[in-house]
């Protein structure tokens, strides 16, 4: 790397801090402190949540790069068979890039278990308190992908269009004089993020106006819906690089979208349908 690489924030005792890494841990940490805040509202000490965030975001930031390593592939350059030939890139290319969103949740779903059982705090109520910060830590994270130039659309007119180093682009946009260096690009990145902006809007409100008609995981499968439904158009959609298991295969995050509106209806279905059970109220 250069000290004109765009994708360096700054170098620390001769170490380059890549903007993609400052942007996902601040993102980490304030949807942490939104979760911590509404694991409050029902009562329970929000220490108990930021006690276990390091263990929580450990293993989401795990879960996030297994998911990039086994599950993506495109043209051989990335994905398992990449990684397959050189193991020590999972590690040594990290600051690069290569985190799934999904297995980052699953990931951090496995800690945020194991915080709840230390802290005695029910799981749907840690799941709802979750579910309303995951957003704001994705709208600000997204914008790492910018920092290395990725997870953009096809060229535009638009005025919010980006323009794309050459190095990052993929087929058919590497050819320079059918796509000079000044196009520009559909910022999927922009477009995911703006659309976790409005569901922390809808959570936040959501939470505080129906406070008494919620139950044990209905926020988190509001979320799950919400997320699933804008990430699996844009990825069907507007996204150009998208990874895929094979040529003109479905993405992996498309069908990981889908599963996660089906598991975020069942869970409202359930709660609202089947089961009935007595809500979990906030407690201010």
């Amino acid at each position: 790397m250069t000290a004109m690489d765009t994708r360096v924030a700054f170098s620390l005792f001769g170490l380059e801090v890549y903007w993609y890494g400052v942007l996902i841990t601040t993102g980490m940490i304030l949807a942490t402190y939104v979760s911590a805040n509404e694991l409050k509202r029902y009562g329970y000490n929000p220490q108990i949540l930021w006690d276990g965030a390091i263990l929580i975001l450990g293993l989401g930031v795990l879960g996030g790069r297994m998911y990039h390593v086994f599950s993506t592939y495109n043209d051989g350059t990335l994905g398992w068979p990449y990684y397959r030939e050189n193991p020590l890139a999972i590690i040594t290319e990290f600051r690069n890039g290569g985190l799934g969103i999904y297995g980052g949740i699953i990931g951090g779903a496995i800690g945020a278990v194991i915080v709840c059982i230390r802290g005695k705090v029910p799981f749907g109520v840690m799941a709802n308190s979750i579910g309303v910060g995951l957003p704001l830590g994705q709208l600000v994270g997204r914008w790492g992908n910018y920092a290395n130039q990725e997870l953009y659309g096809p060229p535009t007119n638009l005025p919010w269009g980006i323009q794309i180093a050459d190095w990052a682009r993929v087929e058919p946009y590497r050819d320079l004089v059918q796509y000079p260096p000044e196009t520009q690009f559909h910022p999927s990145f922009l477009y995911e993020s703006t659309w976790n902006f409005f569901g922390l809007i809808i959570l936040l409100w959501a939470a505080r106006k129906f406070q008494k008609q919620w139950r044990s995981w209905d926020l988190f499968g509001v979320y799950m819906i919400w997320y699933g439904i804008g990430r699996g158009l844009l990825e069907a959609t507007v996204r150009v690089d998208a990874l895929t298991y094979g040529s003109g295969s479905i993405p992996p995050a498309v069908a990981w979208s889908l599963a996660f509106i089906a598991a975020g209806l069942a869970i409202l279905a359930w709660n609202h349908v089947i089961a009935r059970p007595r809500p979990q109220t906030a407690t201010a």
